[in-house]
């Protein structure tokens, strides 16, 4: 509770009310950080084996060393996870597929795709056709999935965010999205609440 009592000045009530929006601002963001990681990742991926001419595309692409060392992990995670299953359930160990892995891979790989080392190797060759309805360079949209890998992060490891522009962030979701997909855009809205419970802190906090 440090961290809520600080921007309480010391108040516990205060730092508690804090907490408890704190927890509803995740929860409203869940929804629309969940459509934009599982977006982005499947456009990715899709835009990669189109490219690359087979489904696990990273056996030939030009990651480097630190991206072949996520895919490894990945894939020895869901071998390992294969095999509790099978011994838990007491069936044969069933072979790890691509669709594995690739849910495997956590958003900050993807997002690590658009950095600038990869600028030739997968932008500027197939990566920027995934975002078929972006038209800007790729610094800006890169930058747009870093904070919202951290935002991610943050709301998913229970972590303060009640002091971020949360305003700015939630609208950075909806800019990704749309640059993939206005309509799945508008989907992810007709189930957002965030903008309510946003409007609603200060009531909150009182």
């Amino acid at each position: 509770m440090k961290p809520y009592l600080r921007a309480s000045g010391g108040d516990p009530d205060a730092a508690l009310r804090l907490y408890g929006w704190n927890v509803e601002a995740s929860e409203a963001l869940y929804t629309p950080l969940h459509y934009v990681e599982l977006a982005v990742r499947n456009a990715l991926h899709e835009s990669l084996v189109r490219t690359y001419g087979r489904t696990d595309w990273w056996g030939t692409a030009p990651l480097d060393a630190k991206g072949r060392n996520l895919v490894e992990k990945a894939r020895a995670k869901c071998e390992a996870n294969e095999e509790r299953r099978a011994t838990e359930q007491q069936r044969p160990k069933r072979a790890v597929t691509v669709d594995d892995v690739v849910t495997e891979l956590n958003f900050g790989f993807w997002a690590t795709l658009l950095v600038k080392r990869y600028d030739r190797a997968f932008w500027r060759t197939s990566l920027h056709e995934a975002f078929a309805y972006y038209s800007g360079p790729r610094a800006p949209l890169s930058a747009d999935l870093w904070a919202l890998v951290r935002l991610r992060n943050r709301v998913m490891h229970h972590e303060p965010i009640h002091a971020e522009d949360l305003d700015a962030a939630h609208a950075r979701i909806y800019r990704v999205l749309g640059a993939l997909s206005p309509d799945l855009a508008k989907v992810v809205r007709a189930a957002d609440r965030f903008r309510s419970v946003l409007d609603g802190k200060e009531d909150a906090l009182e």
